[in-house]
């Protein structure tokens, strides 16, 4: 899914000694991220951006099957949850902190390096993952934060050199932002640069199609 280039030795391999598991891992973020000082925090309430147009229904990749088979319970959907997030200070400083703190901790490796494999969703619990598994942890944290499930949604983009690339698309009533593990900024959809191609629907469980609406380019942030 991801166009990383990724050559994953021994030596980085070692480093990871010091990640904790993932539940313990998520818990002590989610304990410690009111107190992160971060340089780069969006501190200030964005703009309003656009909401995204769905264009039709849409097919999930096959590795997301495969993943909601084997944990059924991050694909159910709950009509009872809003649809978008409301966008104050505190739940706008939370979307900041999770999406920087997830991108400086995880380091990035393709699932071909990592499994074996060509495409793989899963939680990064070895401190290990590809764009699909960094925003699968951050979607976890953020609904162990109180934000509703249903407004978190997986999405299916182009990136900038024309390779499929996975992004967390949060839903809100200021409109759809992106987190992204190629930048610490959580950007409007539209000025990601990207093209996109799908997403998580938001009124049932199926994916719907977005019509590879395309975004003005912009230069990466880490």
């Amino acid at each position: 899914m991801c166009g990383m280039n990724s050559q994953f030795s021994r030596t980085r391999r070692g480093r990871f000694n010091r990640f904790f598991a993932l539940a313990a891992f998520s818990s002590a973020m989610l304990t410690g991220i009111a107190g992160i000082n971060s340089a780069f925090a969006q501190t200030a309430m964005p703009v309003s951006a656009n909401a995204i147009q769905v264009a039709g229904n849409a097919g999930p990749t096959p590795a997301w099957i495969a993943f909601c088979a084997q944990m059924p319970e991050e694909c159910t959907y709950d009509a009872s949850e809003p649809a978008r997030i409301v966008l104050d200070q505190t739940t706008w400083k939370a979307i900041v902190e999770i999406n920087e703190r997830v991108n400086d901790t995880i380091i990035p490796v393709t699932d071909q390096d990592h499994w074996g494999v060509a495409d793989r969703w899963d939680y990064p619990g070895d401190g290990l993952g590809d764009c699909e598994d960094i925003q699968l942890l951050k979607r976890r944290m953020l609904t162990e934060k109180g934000l509703p499930h249903r407004a978190l949604r997986m999405t299916v983009v182009i990136d900038e050199l024309g390779a499929g690339h996975a992004v967390l698309m949060a839903r809100t009533d200021r409109g759809d932002f992106i987190l992204d593990n190629k930048r610490k900024a959580v950007l409007p959809w539209q000025e990601t640069g990207y093209r996109y191609v799908k997403r998580e629907g938001s009124d049932n469980a199926a994916w719907v199609w977005l019509g590879n609406q395309a975004a003005p380019i912009v230069t990466a942030t880490k």
